[in-house]
Formats: C-alpha cells, sequence, structure tokens
C-alpha cells in the first residue's frame, strides 16, 4: 500500500511527549487543550502503517459508547486514512495488522491481565484511575518497548493519577501540562464560556480551563452523586424539559432528563453564553423531543415565556418561592446518582461545581448554596418541581 503523507496539527507541548523516549506519556490540564487529539492522531498515524496493539481503556467502561472508539473513528476520517482501516462496532483495525482493543479496567481485570502483546496503552480520563486499576495495568504492560499513554484533567491532589506523575515525579515519564492556550483550534463557543467563568467563578475557571486542582472539592453539593457516561435514552421513558434564560452574561441552559428507578439521568442539553432573542427558538430546537413535552423554565422572564408559546413550545414558569432553590438541592441530592451524559458539558461543569458557601476564616461548609455555577441544576429543579412540591406537601402532613 502507497504511504500517505498526513499534515497534522500538534502542540509543541504534545509533540515534544509523544516523541519522547520515555515509557510514560503524560498530557494534562484544562478542558479544550487538544490532549485527546493530540494522542488519537498519533496513534492513528502510527497504526496505520506499522503493525500496533494499541489497549484503549479508562477505569469505567460499560458500553463501547464510553470509549474512544467514536474519536478514533472520526479522525481516521479527517485525516483522510479510510482506506487504511476497517472499524467495526467494537474494534478497529489497519490493513497492516494494528489492532483497537477497547476496555474498561475496573470490570474487566481479569481479561486485561491476560492479554499480551500490547504496544501501546492509551488511558482516556485517567483521573478516574483507582490504585487497583494501576496494579492491574503497569504489569500487564509488559512488552518491550511498550508504552502508557495518560490523559486527564486533575481534580484532587490526593488522586492515584495525580500523585503518581504531578505530585511526584515518575522517573521514566515525559510530562506536559496543557490547556486552552496550546490550542491552535480552540472554538469561539468555548472561548465565550472561558471568559465567562473566568469573570464569574475564577475557582471553576482555575479547575476546567487551567487544570489547576478543584479547590472546593469537599463543598461540592452534588460531588458524591453525579456520574458521567455515555447511554441511550429508553424510547418509552416519560421526559422532563427545563430552561434557564441565561441573563446579563449567564449561560441559556435548556436541557432534558428523565428518571429510572431511582437515578435522574441528563440526557440532551443547549448550553450556550449570549444567545440572541431572535435564536431562541433555535436554541429549544436542539433538545430531541422538546416539542412534544412540557417545558417549565425559570419565571422571571414572563416575556420570553410568552415568546416561545408563540412559537408553538407547551411552557410554563416555574412556581419559585421562599425555600424552593434548598427543596429542590434536597430532592436532587434523594436521587441514588445523577447520571450526565457526556455530550452534556455545561451539565457536568455546572453540578461539578455547585458548591456549598465557606466560612472565610475556618472554612467549615455552610448549608447556604453559592449563586455560581446553578444554571443547569436550576432548571433540572424547574423541569421537576411538580414532584418536588409533592415531596414538600407530603413532609408537612
Amino acid at each position: 500500500m502507497v504511504t500517505k503523507t498526513v499534515d497534522l496539527y500538534m502542540p509543541d507541548k504534545a509533540l515534544e511527549v509523544i516523541g519522547s523516549t520515555k515509557r510514560f506519556k503524560v498530557l494534562y490540564g484544562g478542558r479544550r487543550s487538544s490532549k485527546t487529539y493530540s494522542f488519537v492522531d498519533a496513534v492513528i498515524t502510527r497504526a496505520a502503517y506499522h503493525p500496533t496493539l494499541v489497549l484503549c481503556t479508562r477505569e469505567l467502561q460499560k458500553s463501547i459508547r464510553d470509549s474512544i472508539h467514536k474519536t478514533l473513528r472520526v479522525r481516521i476520517s479527517d485525516l483522510g486514512l479510510d482506506q487504511y482501516f476497517d472499524i467495526e462496532k467494537s474494534s478497529i483495525y489497519s490493513k497492516c495488522g494494528s489492532e483497537f482493543i477497547f476496555m474498561g479496567v475496573r470490570h474487566n481485570a481479569t481479561e486485561i491481565k491476560g492479554l499480551e502483546g500490547i504496544d501501546i496503552c492509551l488511558i482516556e480520563e485517567a483521573e478516574k484511575m483507582s490504585q487497583d486499576s494501576w496494579d492491574v495495568l503497569e504489569p500487564t504492560i509488559s512488552k518491550d518497548g511498550s508504552e502508557i499513554w495518560v490523559n486527564f484533567n486533575p481534580e484532587t491532589e490526593d488522586a492515584p493519577t495525580y500523585q503518581k506523575f504531578v505530585a511526584n515525579t515518575h522517573p521514566d515519564c515525559a510530562i506536559a501540562h496543557m490547556t486552552y492556550r496550546d490550542n491552535k483550534f480552540f472554538p469561539e463557543i468555548s472561548r465565550k464560556q472561558m471568559e465567562y467563568d473566568r469573570e464569574v467563578d475564577p475557582e471553576k475557571y482555575d479547575w476546567v480551563w487551567e487544570g489547576g486542582l478543584k479547590k472546593h472539592h469537599d463543598a461540592c453539593i452534588f460531588g458524591d452523586r453525579i456520574v458521567k457516561e455515555a447511554f441511550e435514552t429508553p424510547a418509552c421513558v416519560q421526559k422532563h424539559y427545563g430552561a434557564d434564560w441565561g441573563f446579563s452574561g449567564d449561560p441559556m441552559a435548556i436541557n432534558s432528563m428523565f428518571i429510572i428507578d431511582k437515578d435522574l439521568y441528563i440526557d440532551y442539553e443547549f448550553y450556550g453564553h449570549g444567545v440572541d432573542y431572535a435564536d431562541y427558538e433555535a436554541a429549544f430546537d436542539t433538545i430531541p423531543g422538546i416539542r412534544e413535552g412540557r417545558i417549565r423554565a425559570d419565571s422571571s422572564s414572563p416575556a420570553s415565556i410568552s415568546h416561545m408559546k408563540r412559537l408553538g413550545f407547551d411552557i410554563l414558569g416555574a412556581k419559585k418561592g421562599p425555600g424552593s432553590v434548598e427543596d429542590g438541592i434536597r430532592f436532587l441530592r434523594s436521587f441514588r446518582r445523577i447520571v450526565i451524559h457526556e455530550r452534556c458539558t455545561g451539565a457536568w461543569d455546572d453540578f461539578s461545581n455547585y458548591r456549598w458557601k465557606q466560612d472565610a476564616q475556618t472554612k467549615e461548609i455552610l448549608n447556604i448554596p453559592v449563586d455560581k455555577s446553578n444554571h443547569v441544576p436550576d432548571n433540572v429543579r424547574y423541569a421537576l418541581e411538580p414532584m418536588i412540591r409533592m415531596k414538600r406537601k407530603a413532609v408537612a402532613v
């Protein structure tokens, strides 16, 4: 097969790490910094021309949708290398003999221990990797010249991955800290969100965009409830819709959700800054099925609600009042899990950063929510308001 010349854009930091001779190659830092694309493009171009066995893994992978399979598939096409690969539903092969295996560590430890001949182990979302999972992976990736590529956004200082590569310098590791500044193609919509976070919520900005540690981890309201994963929305499930308008520079947040057993699932979102009044209809229509359901929205803008009604949406204002925020938080925290689809990045950021106030001197956590990063939690409260009010009446009785 004739070798194709591929023009890649790769930040200098990533190029230096990937081109090193170290066993561990680590890219960590903030959102939209080209970490994933740098690793993906590098492993694709290698696998296209040289037989390479690649294990693509993470702490949890319930299905192929949770993996990096889709990103690899899209980038193979973007790079014009389709003729070099055979892409199957749960695996990828190259014509020269390469193979990509997709497997989570936690629930597949035995199978992973049995793998042999791995050339590259590519770990996504490595901040979630437990010490047990590291203890499984390291001795498994034992082929001479094999490499472990690690991509993560830091969260807490005591996380095993952070301790292994950042807090303590691993002797056989090439590492680079990357931010949005390293991304030549940083999207304008992300830039607006970044600038908003920098002005309104510096702690969130430092974690999400600069790749710093989550300083308010212990004060997070939903930290022990939220889960990010890919999932399919059941066909016959009852959907709920909520909207927060996003005035005074705040983001407009629209979400759909459903409940199964004791779990709340957030499956679609629109999350954007500076949305013009004329673009409201298009924003709402990005949510599948929203015209067939009832939407509950922030009641502080009756004009916006009337406008959307005229456009054919079944929408009404939430009945807010004293204690409604606290009641809503209690109700949402009563779910066993709040499962946020991985495409809903605005919902994930808001739920991850919505936090209790802390005493300035003692750092004691107070039972008062901070009025930041609450746009999606608010619209979820609005969407589920009838249930929250029913629960409130039941408690009162």
